[in-house]
């Protein structure tokens, strides 16, 4: 398989965590987001978003969206499984995914900021803007799990919400966030960086990093 990526795209880290749970290897191919390299004739032959992750499969198949991804590789490579079985577990447990990777992750995206800066509004309002949108998600998503048995988000194993979850808690620092503010979240990212499937998927271990 091949995977396209930026060391610093949450998108991308959440696919390299489920690749290194599942237990399989990529090569990572890196396209720099602040260079424009994701926006090149080649790349959008492949992914017409101009967006990262991209999976190539061993077939040759084009997979686009990591949460598309993650559940591709969660059916084809079932163990160990990143979705419950039980249909409301499982449901609850895409609601808070999509919480951080549909409404939390893209307006505070570098493409949304990019917009802002062109519309001349000043550094510190853009930032704001990126601050804000993570408090108003991870405050959702601290509710969302208030209730649930730890250490992870939903027990005692990791799902693709904790995929979703330690990548955001990262770029939420990045804008100045005091994440203190969840604590249930942080106990998820504290068990979910003990395995090394997460700590290996960190964007300082890659080999793009700057």
């Amino acid at each position: 398989m091949k995977l396209h990526g930026y060391f610093r795209s949450s998108a991308a880290y959440r696919v390299r965590i489920a690749l290194n749970l599942k237990n399989l290897s990529a090569e990572h191919l890196p396209h720099h987001l602040r260079k424009g390299e994701q926006c090149a004739p080649g790349y959008l032959a492949i992914n017409p978003q101009g967006l990262v992750p991209t999976l190539e499969s061993d077939a040759g198949a084009i997979l686009t969206q990591s949460l598309a991804i993650i559940e591709w590789l969660d059916e084809t490579h079932p163990e160990p499984p990143l979705l419950p079985k039980d249909p409301l577990r499982r449901a609850k447990v895409r609601a808070f995914s999509m919480a951080l990777a549909c409404d939390t992750h893209p307006v505070q995206n570098l493409k949304v900021l990019a917009r802002l800066r062109q519309l001349k509004l000043p550094e510190e309002q853009v930032m704001e803007w990126a601050a804000w949108a993570n408090r108003e998600g991870l405050a959702a998503c601290e509710t969302l799990v208030a209730g649930e048995a730890g250490p992870f988000c939903f027990g005692a194993t990791p799902t693709m919400a904790d995929l979703c979850l330690v990548p955001q808690l990262g770029n939420a620092r990045r804008f100045g966030v005091d994440v203190s503010a969840f604590p249930r979240l942080l106990e998820a990212e504290a068990a979910a960086k003990e395995m090394k499937a997460f700590a290996d998927a960190a964007p300082d271990k890659q080999p793009d990093a700057e």
